[in-house]
């Protein structure tokens, strides 16, 4: 159900809306009018307040739990609000200094690419409360080495080195009767040109000097390096890897009593090329974008939201996706600009990297 234009409501609807959103927000219940009434701050008997709320009710912003239980927002109630009353709270000095403080390690800036990513995501689940989640750039890896390396009969590891560090392997079939020296010129032949290319520029390299005649590889030799490299840029390319971290926030008071929500929302998590592809979505936003409950069929049973925003390289390239994913209560106005921060901060800290 789309929500209502906010210059639907009166000044007195909007400002009773936003006190009971601000409450359920920071608590996590739902908000009755004895409550309202007793800040002081609307001047309304709680009958008064009664009546508004049961005007945001019929307009689908708000819902009751249970009889006389007081009032919360809805998903379109969420959706209203994020988009067209919160007010923001940047990080304050501290939370800013712990992601700098983190993101500028030494970890942050050596070793694999990953190693930042998994602190990146940490610091989003500690600050929030929620689960912190980092899409890996998709990007190809600048190669510094690859060796085939013979194991039993019959296959080969193939031992691919980055030039930041990063180390993957690969298990290679290899035909009847292929035998060392094949694989000993197979991996010379491509250490020799793949040094500072990406695996892509590597086999159209390779592919033109087969193309042309130009190489001096056997068959056999030639058969190898194809297939080991059509593979590796292949997997690559099309290879998104999802960091997820502090998964046990989600596991507050709140959600012992909304234990199957909690359950469906971690499901979602051990899904995470479904939750990559939520992600990837926002890798053209130009800011942090907001997925609210039932909005995505992703979170339909488990009325998760989740806050994210893309971050670049240093040539301003958009090359992942941060963000944190929790319940719908989440404390939007102070998340998502810690988001955003965030999403600047490893900015800086991958423009810094050697490669």
């Amino acid at each position: 159900m789309a929500s209502p234009p906010i210059t639907e409501l009166t000044a007195r609807a909007r400002e009773i809306f936003r006190l009971v959103v601000e409450d359920y927000l920071a608590s996590g219940q739902p908000v009755g009018s004895k409550a309202l009434a007793q800040r002081g701050a609307i001047g309304l008997s709680p009958a008064s307040i009664r009546s508004v709320l049961n005007d945001l009710e019929q307009m689908g912003l708000l819902a009751a739990p249970h009889t006389s239980a007081g009032r919360m927002p809805t998903e379109s109630g969420l959706r209203l609000f994020v988009d067209g009353m919160m007010q923001v709270a940047q990080p304050t000095a501290q939370e800013r200094a712990v992601i700098e403080a983190q993101l500028a390690s030494p970890n942050a800036h050596l070793g694999p690419i990953e190693q930042a990513l998994e602190m990146t995501s940490a610091i989003l689940s500690d600050l929030s409360g929620a689960a912190g989640m980092v899409m890996v750039p998709r990007r190809e890896l600048r190669v510094a080495q690859l060796n085939i390396v013979p194991l039993e009969t019959g296959r080969a590891l193939v031992v691919l080195v980055g030039e930041d560090g990063h180390v993957e392997n690969r298990l290679l079939d290899l035909a009847p009767g292929i035998g060392q020296a094949a694989l000993q010129q197979a991996s010379n032949y491509m250490n020799a040109r793949l040094a500072g290319r990406t695996l892509r520029e590597a086999v159209a390299a390779v592919q033109e000097e087969i193309r042309s005649g130009s190489t001096a590889l056997d068959e056999v030799s030639r058969d190898l390096v194809e297939r080991g490299l059509v593979t590796w840029s292949e997997d690559a390319a099309r290879r998104r890897v999802l960091i997820v971290r502090g998964q046990a926030n989600l596991l507050d008071e709140t959600a012992l009593s909304d234990i199957e929500r909690v359950r469906s929302l971690i499901d979602d998590l051990e899904n995470k090329q479904t939750i990559a592809d939520l992600l990837d979505s926002a890798r053209e936003a130009e800011s942090t974008r907001i997925f609210i409950g039932a909005e995505n069929r992703l979170f339909a049973l488990s009325g998760s939201a989740v806050i994210a925003a893309p971050y670049r390289d240093r040539e301003g390239r958009v090359v992942g996706v941060l963000g944190v994913i929790g319940p719908t209560r989440l404390n939007y106005a102070r998340v998502v600009p810690m988001v955003d921060f965030t999403a600047r901060s490893l900015e800086r800290t991958l423009g810094k990297r050697i490669g």
